[in-house]
């Protein structure tokens, strides 16, 4: 159980959050694990096989506080809400917002500066703990084009400027990655660049069924505050895509994707068993594999950062729940810009 910002996150399988008088309790195995006034909790959301009794659920709904519920992998259920509720507020700012040109400029900007800074970071460690010169070379050389880039995004004054810039850091990025991956472990795991739709070897299949286990998080973690995933600024709005959960999912490519992605192929925790390669050339995760990589993300969710902005500790499974709420902040004019999740 974490509280960030008025809201209870109860992440305990089979824990029972009931009322007792004027406070919400928290129980696991009929022991109290937490009690806080119910004043100041705005919203409860629950992982998961969480028991919430029918008397807190009707309490939150007479006070116009939000019960959100997200399935085990973080997924989101159903949000319930009593008659009186901000989200449509929120979501009227964020139609404004993507209507205001110089506020989705500015959105956009936020997502692509903390995509590079991220992806710059990443190549940063690799370069450091890379115990060959000729690895670090063609890294820090990136990371220089990185910064470069990054500085680009300032004085860009279109979003399709931006798109731009990070369409190039990103190709310059992936052209590196090659130099991340241990030497012993490269005939294996060959890479030559990203490929999706499909992916056409092990690391990007890897990659890609990363990037869809984010996005949901991404998405329920919108869903969660209350915003619309669909209405995005970076990505172009089409039907069925949820462009601001793609907007969202930029900061946390590099930061928990790919680096888990790096961690498990250079620790050799992924074999060719763990793939196979259909009709046409597509490379996907066996069922064997997919096991093996949900529960090592799940695992790395579970481990403790502490947020730069706020400094305070949680979990990282729950960064894009709190970066939703920055995202909310913002949108509702209450910062002065969105600041995005940038990794230590």
């Amino acid at each position: 159980m974490i509280t960030l910002q008025n809201t209870l996150y109860v992440m305990t399988p089979q824990a029972y959050v009931h009322l007792d008088n004027t406070t919400l309790r928290v129980d696991v195995e009929h022991e109290k694990r937490l009690q806080v006034p119910l004043h100041h909790v705005g919203t409860l959301v629950c992982f998961g096989n969480v028991l919430v009794s029918p008397a807190l659920v009707h309490r939150l709904a007479d006070e116009g506080k939000s019960l959100v519920l997200l399935d085990g992998f973080g997924r989101f259920k159903a949000r319930m809400e009593g008659p009186v509720s901000g989200n449509i507020l929120l979501r009227q700012a964020q139609h404004r917002g993507a209507s205001d040109a110089a506020i989705t400029l500015e959105l956009a900007r936020s997502c692509v500066a903390g995509k590079i800074r991220n992806s710059r970071t990443l190549l940063q460690r690799g370069a450091r703990e890379t115990k060959d010169q000729e690895d670090a070379g063609p890294l820090t050389t990136a990371t220089q084009h990185l910064a470069a880039s990054l500085r680009s995004t300032a004085g860009a004054s279109t979003v399709d400027e931006l798109r731009g810039i990070e369409g190039d850091a990103a190709r310059i990025y992936f052209s590196s990655f090659n130099y991340i991956i241990k030497p012993i472990m490269r005939d294996q795991f060959q890479w030559s660049g990203r490929t999706r739709r499909p992916p056409l070897d092990k690391l990007n299949a890897l990659l890609s069924f990363l990037y869809s286990m984010l996005m949901n998080d991404c998405r329920s973690a919108l869903e969660t505050v209350g915003l619309d995933p669909q209405l995005g600024f970076l990505h172009v709005v089409r039907p069925g895509r949820a462009a601001l959960a793609l907007d969202l999912q930029e900061e946390f490519r590099a930061t928990l994707c790919d680096r888990l992605a790096l961690t498990l192929v250079n620790r050799g925790q992924l074999s060719d068993g763990d793939f196979e390669t259909r009709e046409g050339g597509a490379v996907l995760l066996a069922d064997k594999g997919r096991r093996k990589v949900v529960a090592a993300w799940q695992e790395r969710k579970q481990e403790e950062i502490t947020h730069p902005l706020l400094d305070q500790k949680m979990p990282i499974g729950l960064l894009p729940f709190m970066q939703a709420r920055l995202l909310a902040r913002s949108i509702r004019g209450e910062m002065v810009s969105y600041l995005p999740y940038l990794a230590r």
